[in-house]
């Protein structure tokens, strides 16, 4: 980010030349000087020899070996560093919080004319919770140290009681983007740039700017599965910490896992609202309003009482929502809102080939959807019956998403769906085509396209060509003595 600050990737050996302060190094590495977080990178010391070097050789029958106590206590060691090392880079992690809560958001606090609370709020976003959580934190690992044999300590138990609390760098990352935009912005004037420098050289801290140092709690989460698979490395299968470090290890993967699908989830907001911007005749709630995500879409033949009426409709299967719309004759690309269905009342039940008790016509390749509080069903049928297949494994995953999202408690906010429908809105505004007097047909726009987390062939509507233009009204005018 700045001209001081080195950048490496992963597998790059630096050369430490100051390390007198504990949160940012200064080293080199090829032809490159510069600060880098001492987080972001672990000793080599540490990395020389693999854990199955550690392991004594197997005695010979009627021998002893003198090897056993020598590799095991070389093992403890191992283990003692990697504890050392998260206590110490955990203590140093709570001096950056403090320093960023008191050395930068205090100071901000109290300057209401360059700072108003939405923008601290996009800044510095949830941080201050972190610093609460990470202080309780810091206090359950340093309970669990054993100082006199730190070998025996058992921090294990400490991830798994606090994995829930780790949840909440989820919105920290989520909002980290927009915190970069912000400060850019504002850091294109002076008074800003000296404001934030004050801070610092108050607050003692090293030479580099605030958005680096926000940079530094997305590091941190993104740590904890490395340092707890260096603990487990090194931690015997006997020890009592044994299980709960394997354990921690699994919930700390999940919990950046659980992040990044957030994220992409609320990436994928804006493209939904576009999207549906874009659907003509749209009625009722906002589509955000309950769902976030695509499940999966296709063309469906929907069979409705009571003649046994056959009509084809497009489906978008979302969390909690199906959505169907009717292709525009002339424009296949353009689609009619025509309505949708509660996902959390439908049963869905597979229906055998053959013919509808219900609707009495031969029916193939279908389903049924029965609402259970109005007693309604829809029978729908796909063209083939790995169509069908795939639709019946798409319900089942849309009520496993729902419910994982209850569990985690995934949700957007009002102010995310607010901001995605404007976004949406300008982008339509800007885009409508500046001829008058077409006919509508002519000016309709062709959809933007959905998530691309989902399968190109699922989206059936947004890859269709266009018509070619007839040649009749060219051949027409053609004629002169029909000319007036």
């Amino acid at each position: 980010m700045d001209d001081q600050e080195l950048g490496f990737k992963a597998g790059d050996v630096i050369e430490v030349m100051d390390a007198t302060n504990r949160e940012w190094w200064w080293g080199r590495v090829a032809d490159g000087e510069g600060w880098f977080p001492a987080s972001f990178v672990r000793l080599r010391v540490n990395q020389d020899e693999p854990a199955d070097d550690y392991e004594a050789p197997r005695a010979g029958v009627g021998e002893v070996s003198d090897n056993v106590p020598e590799a095991q206590s070389c093992k403890d060691q191992m283990r003692t560093n990697v504890i050392n090392e998260i206590l110490s880079t955990e203590r140093d992690y709570i001096k950056h919080l403090r320093d960023i809560c008191e050395g930068y958001v205090r100071q901000c606090r109290k300057r209401e004319d360059m700072f108003s609370e939405e923008q601290l709020r996009t800044i510095f976003g949830n941080i201050e919770d972190i610093y609460r959580c990470q202080k309780a934190f810091v206090k359950a690992l340093e309970q669990k140290f054993n100082t006199e044999r730190p070998h025996l300590s058992e921090l294990g138990a400490c991830f798994l009681e606090h994995q829930a609390d780790f949840q909440i760098y989820s919105e920290y990352c989520n909002n980290h983007p927009n915190a970069c935009v912000e400060l850019s912005r504002l850091t294109k004037l002076s008074k800003y740039v000296y404001f934030f420098e004050a801070c610092r050289l108050l607050q003692r801290m090293i030479d580099i700017s605030l958005d680096g140092f926000l940079l530094t709690p997305v590091q941190k989460i993104c740590k904890y599965p490395l340092q707890l698979a260096e603990l487990l490395k090194y931690t015997h299968p006997q020890h009592r910490d044994f299980k709960n470090v394997e354990a921690a290890l699994h919930a700390m993967k999940n919990v950046a896992q659980l992040i990044n699908e957030r994220k992409r989830r609320l990436e994928n907001i804006d493209k939904i609202a576009q999207w549906q911007s874009s659907i003509e005749d749209w009625e009722g709630e906002d589509l955000l309003a309950r769902s976030s995500e695509l499940i999966y879409s296709g063309e469906l033949t929907r069979v409705t009482q009571p003649q046994a009426k056959s009509q084809q409709r497009m489906f978008f299967l979302f969390d909690r929502q199906l959505i169907y719309c009717k292709k525009d004759l002339l424009r296949r690309d353009v689609l009619y809102y025509k309505g949708r269905l509660d996902m959390d009342d439908l049963e869905v039940v597979d229906v055998e080939d053959g013919k509808d008790r219900d609707l009495h016509v031969s029916v193939k390749n279908a389903f049924r959807l029965y609402c259970g509080a109005t007693g309604d069903s829809h029978l729908l049928c796909a063209r083939k019956p790995e169509q069908k297949q795939r639709w019946l494994k798409a319900f089942a995953r849309e009520r496993e998403q729902v419910r994982l999202d209850q569990e985690t408690g995934f949700s957007i906010t009002e102010l995310q769906r607010k901001q995605a429908m404007l976004n949406a809105s300008k982008q339509q505004a800007t885009g409508k085509p500046k001829a008058v007097g077409r006919p509508g047909y002519l000016t309709r726009h062709k959809h933007p396209s959905l998530p691309a987390s989902r399968p190109q062939q699922q989206v059936l509507v947004l890859a269709e060509p266009r018509r070619k233009p007839s040649n009749f009204w060219h051949s027409i005018s053609r004629l002169a003595p029909f000319r007036k």
